[in-house]
């Protein structure tokens, strides 16, 4: 879990109570409020679970390069294939 899920968590709940304690007052501001920080929360997470999986999908992620290289002139051929990529 990273830095944008622990936030977006703290502002989805902090905007909660904040919207609540609006309505229970009738303070239209403080809804709104409380509704834009619960917003910003639920997209923090989001965004940090998308950082989460780009981190584990590149962390389990091997490369493998196999390549051939052929250089050709007019009267010759080279074959080299890269050994120290494998």
């Amino acid at each position: 879990m990273n830095k944008d899920r622990v936030k977006g968590m703290i502002d989805e709940v902090a905007g909660g109570a904040k919207r609540k304690a609006g309505e229970m007052t009738g303070n239209t501001q403080m809804q709104v409020e409380g509704m834009v920080q619960q917003a910003k929360g639920k997209v923090e997470k989001a965004w940090g679970k998308t950082k989460d999986a780009v981190c584990d999908a590149v962390q389990n992620t091997e490369v493998h390069i196999d390549s051939h290289v052929t250089l050709k002139t007019k009267n010759s051929a080279v074959s080299v294939d890269c050994k120290k990529c494998k």
